[in-house]
C-alpha cells in the first residue's frame, strides 16, 4: 500500500454516507498520533472557558484521578465510534456519558464548544502539523461525526460543516475566554498528567513544550506566559520534524489500525469502568431513535 493509497480512497467516498469511515481511517490509520494530540488540545481550550474550568475544579476528576479522566475521555469516543454511532456499543456508550453529565447544570452553548473543540482541534493540528493537511472529505466526515454526536448527546444546535464548527468555536472563544484562578489550576493538572508520561528528569522540559505549542489567547486565558521565542520555535520544529519522517514510511497496514492503550487499564476496561463512580446509581437518558433499556456492559479493549 502505497503512502498516499487511503488518502485516494478518502476523496473517492461520499462523506455523507461514509463519514464514519472516514473518521476511522484519519484517527486508526492515517493520523493516530496527530488526531489524539488534537483532542487532548481540545481538552485544554476548554479550560479558557472560567464556567466550564470551574465545574471541572470543583469535580476534582484531574486532581484526583487526571490519569483516569483523560483516558475515560478518549474511550468514550472510541466506544461511540468504533462499531459505529448506531450500533448497540455506540449508544450504549453514549446513554453512559449523558447519564454522568446529566448531574450538571450545563448550558447548551457550553456543550455546543466543548463539541466544536473535538472536530476542530484535530483538524487544525493535523493542517499544522501532520505528514499532509487534510483533505475537503476529511475535514467534512469530522464535522458529520460531530454532529452525529450532538444528536446521541441531545446537544441542539449542531453544525453539520466544518466551516461553521470552527465559526461557532472562534465566535464563542471571542466573548467566553478569559482567565480565572480555576482554569490555571484544572490546566496545571492537565499538564501534570501529560508530563508524567515521561522519565523525571524530561517533564520539565515537555512541560515547556507543551506551553510553547499553546496560541497566546488561550494561555492568557490560562494565566500562563508565552514561552520564549527560541523554545517556540524549538518545540514547533521537533512537532514537524516528526511529520516529516512518519511521511517516508509505509502506511499503516489495515490489519493493524491504532487503538487507545489506556494507561489506567493495563488489563482491558469495560463501559461500566469509565467515569466517575456514582455515574450508575443515576437514571438513564435514552439516546434519540433509540429506545430506553438498562445500560449495556461495555466490551473489554
Amino acid at each position: 500500500m502505497g503512502r498516499y493509497t487511503r488518502l485516494r480512497e478518502i476523496r473517492r467516498l461520499d462523506p455523507a454516507r461514509d463519514f464514519e469511515r472516514i473518521h476511522k481511517l484519519i484517527s486508526q490509520y492515517e493520523f493516530p498520533w496527530d488526531y489524539t494530540q488534537g483532542i487532548g488540545i481540545a481538552f485544554i481550550r476548554d479550560y479558557g472557558v472560567p464556567r466550564i474550568s470551574q465545574l471541572l475544579d470543583r469535580t476534582q476528576e484531574f486532581e484526583k484521578a487526571g490519569q483516569k479522566r483523560y483516558d475515560d475521555t478518549i474511550l468514550f469516543g472510541h466506544e461511540m465510534a468504533q462499531d459505529g454511532f448506531d450500533s448497540d456499543r455506540g449508544r450504549a456508550a453514549a446513554r453512559h456519558l449523558n447519564r454522568i453529565h446529566g448531574k450538571y447544570d450545563i448550558a447548551n452553548e457550553d456543550f455546543l464548544y466543548v463539541l466544536a473543540t473535538t472536530v476542530v482541534g484535530p483538524k487544525r493540528w493535523i493542517d499544522r502539523f501532520g505528514w499532509r493537511p487534510l483533505c475537503a472529505n476529511e475535514a467534512e466526515a469530522l464535522a458529520l461525526v460531530g454532529h452525529k454526536m450532538a444528536q446521541m448527546m441531545h446537544i441542539e444546535g449542531a453544525p453539520s460543516t466544518y466551516d461553521a464548527f470552527e465559526k461557532l468555536l472562534d465566535d464563542y472563544e471571542r466573548e467566553m475566554f478569559a482567565y480565572h484562578p480555576a482554569n490555571r489550576r484544572v490546566a496545571t493538572a492537565t499538564f501534570r498528567v501529560s508530563s508524567s508520561w515521561y522519565p523525571a528528569l524530561l517533564r520539565p522540559v515537555m512541560a515547556r513544550f507543551s506551553l510553547a505549542l499553546l496560541d497566546e489567547p488561550l494561555l492568557r486565558a490560562l494565566g500562563f506566559r508565552p514561552q520564549p521565542r527560541w523554545v517556540q520555535r524549538l518545540a514547533v520544529g521537533a512537532v514537524r520534524g516528526r511529520s516529516q519522517f512518519v511521511r517516508l514510511l509505509p502506511a499503516r497496514p489495515r490489519w493493524w489500525p491504532k487503538l487507545p492503550k489506556p494507561l489506567t487499564y493495563p488489563f482491558g476496561y469495560t463501559l461500566d469502568d469509565l467515569g466517575p463512580h456514582w455515574a450508575h446509581a443515576r437514571p438513564l437518558k435514552p439516546v434519540p431513535g433509540d429506545p430506553a433499556h438498562p445500560l449495556m456492559n461495555g466490551r473489554e479493549s
